[in-house]
C-alpha cells in the first residue's frame, strides 16, 4: 500500500501563493488516482482537486477552479497543488489522498491518506 507525506504548508498573506507537495512511497503509484482535500476547524473534510492515474485529467472543486492547479509526476511518485490568490477561507489542513478506483479523483473520498499540512492565510 502506498504511504503519503505532505509538505509545503505555511503562513501566507491573502493574495499570496503556496505549492504543496505529496510524496508517495511504496509500489504501484500509477495505479492510484490522487486528490487533495482540506479540513478547516469545525468543518468536515472537503474535496479540493483530483488527478487521474496518468495525470491527463484533473477535477476541481468550484472553490479551487481557476486558482489552484493539481499535477502529478509519476517518475517522482509525487503530486503537487499549486495555489494562488489565496484567501483567508482557504485556511485549513490540506491532505493528500489516493485510491485505486477513481473516487479520489472524483472527490468522493480516498482509501489512503497522509497526515496533512497546515495552510494559514492571513487577512
Amino acid at each position: 500500500q502506498v504511504r503519503l507525506v505532505e509538505s509545503g504548508g505555511g503562513l501566507v498573506p491573502a493574495g499570496g501563493s503556496l505549492r504543496l507537495s505529496c510524496d508517495a512511497s511504496g509500489r504501484s503509484f500509477t495505479m492510484y488516482t490522487l486528490g487533495w482535500f482540506r479540513q478547516a476547524p469545525g468543518k468536515e473534510r472537503e474535496f479540493v482537486a483530483g488527478t487521474s492515474w496518468r495525470g491527463e485529467l484533473q477535477n476541481y472543486a468550484e472553490s479551487a477552479r481557476g486558482r489552484f492547479t493539481i499535477a502529478r509526476d509519476n517518475a517522482k511518485n509525487s503530486v503537487y497543488l499549486q495555489m494562488s490568490d489565496l484567501k483567508p477561507e482557504d485556511t485549513a489542513v490540506y491532505y493528500c489522498g489516493a485510491d485505486y478506483t477513481g473516487r479520489c479523483y472524483l472527490g468522493d473520498g480516498c482509501d489512503v491518506w497522509g497526515l496533512g499540512t497546515q495552510v494559514t492565510v492571513s487577512s
